[in-house]
């Protein structure tokens, strides 16, 4: 039995020589080894380029003052094992002209898509190699050692990734709805907004939302009185967690003045944070008590300052004062401007609430 050990031994260095001699082993390696840092490479730039894309979109998203290309590159930085990379190029369309536009696409499979629509707001991050001492090829580890290829001194990779925006026509929001003449009055039509937190906002920015009248607002282009018949503008729950997930063009009433347990504490945990709440908002109710139907308008973002429901209640910490008297049920606050936190599907009407989803 040793015997035959050593037989085996003799004949696999036999046959290591004879690879070894015909190149075979180091074309295996360079195949592995090289490939693999290539794959690596090309992971950690599309990784960076992907990272670019969303955080230059979200700074477009909420302003022409906040749209800073330079994003792309703190980003695609940290995303390389060696913390450099090179960014091409930040391009596209955001509606102000700080991004300056794409050119055709090359077609290639490590290039951006063909431009969206017209009118889409988007930006391409385009990023390639560059290595710590500022190369822009990556080295091989074998390649260069098999015949005929000492000149090849390594390959630049390349990645691009697309990031776009918009005012969302689904989304996941607090189980609370207002109607679009109350929105569009609060904000003048869309134009006047309070200031995100932790900014204080100016006491002309503060609202007081009631959530049910028998008396007509005089709201144009809205349902005058805001609310339906035994309607407060409670939203059906899914899991009973406060929140509802939109995704028609409809949504169901919860009826009743008061409000379920989670969404008091969805209220509580807003109004002491002085963090945005996301609104749906409404065109149209139909429908009494339990077959009410709100028919929706868009999603609009709330900071709220002070409410008074049945069982519970918050002085406004914005005019220390209780803004709700007698059996009116109100929450006060300010409309603001922002990104909705959870993903949705882009494309209604924008009443200051935005999404960015990566696309290319």
């Amino acid at each position: 039995m040793r015997m035959m050990r050593s037989d085996d031994r003799g004949a696999l260095g036999v046959l290591i020589a004879i690879l070894l001699g015909f190149g075979v082993l180091l074309g295996m390696g360079a195949i592995v080894i090289d490939v693999g840092f290539l794959y690596q490479e090309r992971a950690e730039l599309q990784n960076g380029a992907d990272a670019g894309a969303l955080a230059v979109a979200r700074g477009c998203a909420t302003g022409a003052t906040t749209c800073l290309v330079n994003k792309a590159n703190y980003f695609a930085n940290h995303n390389a094992n060696d913390g450099v990379s090179t960014v091409d190029k930040v391009c596209g369309f955001d509606g102000t002209g700080v991004l300056s536009s794409c050119s055709t696409p090359s077609g290639k499979m490590t290039d951006c898509p063909a431009k969206p629509s017209s009118g889409t707001k988007y930006v391409d991050v385009h990023t390639s190699t560059q290595t710590a001492g500022g190369g822009t090829l990556l080295p091989p580890a074998f390649a260069r050692t098999l015949a005929g290829n000492g000149s090849y001194d390594g390959s630049r990779v390349r990645a691009c990734a697309r990031a776009t925006w918009g005012a969302p026509k689904t989304a996941t929001t607090i189980a609370l709805t207002i109607s679009w003449c109350e929105w569009s009055q609060a904000t003048s039509g869309g134009t006047t907004f309070g200031p995100v937190p932790p900014a204080t906002p100016p006491l002309s920015a503060h609202r007081v939302l009631k959530l049910h009248t028998t008396s007509g607002t005089g709201c144009p282009g809205g349902p005058s009185g805001a609310d339906g018949p035994g309607e407060f503008g409670w939203v059906d729950e899914v899991d009973n967690d406060c929140s509802v997930l939109i995704n028609n063009n409809t949504y169901s009433s919860d009826t009743g003045a008061s409000a379920g347990k989670d969404c008091k504490t969805a209220l509580a945990a807003s109004w002491s944070s002085h963090t945005p709440v996301w609104l749906p908002v409404y065109t149209k109710v139909t429908g009494t008590g339990t077959g009410g139907t709100y028919t929706l308008s868009g999603f609009a973002g709330f900071v709220i300052t002070g409410y008074w429901i049945p069982g519970a209640s918050q002085k406004d910490w914005l005019t220390n004062k209780d803004e709700c008297k007698g059996t009116e049920k109100c929450v006060a606050g300010y409309f603001v401007q922002g990104l909705l936190p959870n993903t949705g599907t882009i494309g209604g009407p924008d009443l200051g609430v935005r999404i960015v989803q990566l696309t290319g």
